[in-house]
């Protein structure tokens, strides 16, 4: 029986990018036995403040893309995208110091919220953005295990302040409901599904 990979067979012939310097989203892309280019580009990640939730992530997903739409050729495919962890009718950014990281997980300490990730796939005939949400319960966490967390694994590029495959998730997380990997920064299953219908 030969081994083929289905989502790589459609995208022979393409040129896959991916518009991030997450290690995560890069590692999420090889795990699924893509070949693509990881080509970054800074932008102002401002979004109007009426916006809430997945509102959030996907005009932020599609900024992303925006400073790449010029340059795409023809069989290019440009992925970005962004992740919002929502709670209490808030958006959680990444925290810009020890002190706000403490304060948002202090928040976030025995209550749901939600991480919704959305992801925009660009091409120079189209572009399409899906979204995944997931809820995640946490424990309550005592201030030690807070600042401990934060000195060691230093959760300041990651949205709310934690990874969830961190210490803090690994001790941390009573509940999931949806997509581990929506989490971690990027919905694998909705990645393969929408690539798999946009190429011919």
């Amino acid at each position: 029986m030969t081994k083929r990979n289905p989502l790589a067979d459609k995208l022979k012939g393409y040129h896959l990018i991916l518009g991030s310097g997450s290690p995560r989203r890069k590692m999420f892309l090889e795990q699924l036995g893509l070949e693509f280019e990881v080509r970054k580009k800074e932008v102002d990640e401002v979004y109007p403040e009426h916006l809430k939730g997945e509102e959030i992530s996907r005009f932020l997903a599609e900024l992303k893309a925006s400073p790449f739409t010029e340059e795409l050729n023809e069989k290019d495919i440009l992925l970005t995208s962004d992740t919002v962890v929502w709670h209490k009718d808030q958006s959680l950014a990444k925290a810009r110091d020890a002190q706000e990281a403490f304060h948002m997980l202090q928040t976030l300490s025995g209550d749901w919220h939600e991480v919704i990730t959305s992801v925009c796939i660009t091409t120079k005939q189209l572009q399409k953005t899906v979204s995944g949400t997931t809820r995640v319960k946490f424990a309550d966490f005592t201030e030690d295990e807070i600042r401990f967390y934060i000195a060691m694994d230093n959760p300041f590029d990651k949205a709310g302040a934690y990874g969830i495959q961190d210490w803090l998730g690994l001790i941390g997380i009573s509940e999931i409901k949806g997509s581990y990997t929506n989490v971690v920064g990027l919905p694998t299953h909705l990645v393969y599904k929408t690539l798999m219908d946009m190429v011919s």
